[in-house]
């Protein structure tokens, strides 16, 4: 048997320009998984991330706290998020344009995006703007198809379960992806893999047993590795 243990990225930089980047308290995030997994004596066999820059550095710091032992990570662009840029900045617009009650929520959540609630109203817009992408009825050319974005997790999920026995593998990754995996585990609905999106804490881990060309889901979102004021979905 293997074990698959998937780490979401520290907390990164969603309302600023440039939002693929780790805040200093998703350094100090990722800083924390390294330390604890070092504590509790993992020795991955692999290391994998994913192409975005907060993937990475989530990868590189941790591997610096955990101080040394772990192989180099490897970049796999499967392990990317969907693109929530391109959802925000080309098929928001889209869906406000034919709905006006969406409409409504883009606009408070743009004139929120640096008020004490801009969380909340952000979180408002996007859970119908996600399941209208999930659902096929948001398109562009420029946005890659939920289909698509699922399809590359599973593949990336079939290649590591026909791989070798014996392995640890730890993934950085995001929420997305730790929820279309799950989710393909559990068997459950497309719908699922948001559901378990937006509870996905930042630098939280997921653990999953597999074997045989089979996984199973040991824990979810783990955080006790994290203290309070290390704590954050977003």
């Amino acid at each position: 048997m293997s074990e698959l243990i998937l780490v979401r990225h520290g907390q990164a930089t969603p309302f600023e320009s440039d939002t693929d980047r780790l805040s200093p308290l998703g350094e100090a995030q990722a800083r924390a998984v390294g330390a604890y997994l070092a504590e509790t004596g993992l020795e991955p066999t692999d290391v994998i991330s994913g192409s975005l820059v907060r993937q990475r550095e989530s990868a590189r710091l941790a591997a610096e706290a955990a101080c040394g032992g772990w192989p180099d990570p490897r970049i796999d662009p499967r392990l990317a998020e969907y693109d929530g840029d391109g959802l925000t900045r080309i098929l928001a617009p889209l869906l406000a344009a034919r709905d006006p009650d969406f409409g409504v929520l883009l606009r408070a959540s743009e004139q929120e995006r640096q008020g004490p609630q801009r969380n909340r109203h952000l979180q408002r817009m996007l859970e119908p703007l996600t399941a209208a992408y999930l659902r096929g009825e948001l398109t562009h050319a420029e946005v890659e198809p939920w289909a698509d974005f699922r399809a590359r997790i599973h593949g990336f999920l079939r290649e590591l379960l026909a791989g070798p026995s014996g392995r640890i593998v730890l993934a950085f990754t995001s929420g997305g992806v730790i929820g279309v995996t799950v989710a393909a585990v559990l068997r459950a609905p497309d719908a699922s893999a948001l559901t378990l999106n937006w509870r996905v804490k930042n630098a939280s881990l997921t653990r999953l047993t597999y074997g045989g060309g089979r996984a199973s889901l040991d824990s979810f979102n783990e955080t006790a590795h994290l203290p309070e004021e290390l704590s954050s979905w977003r």
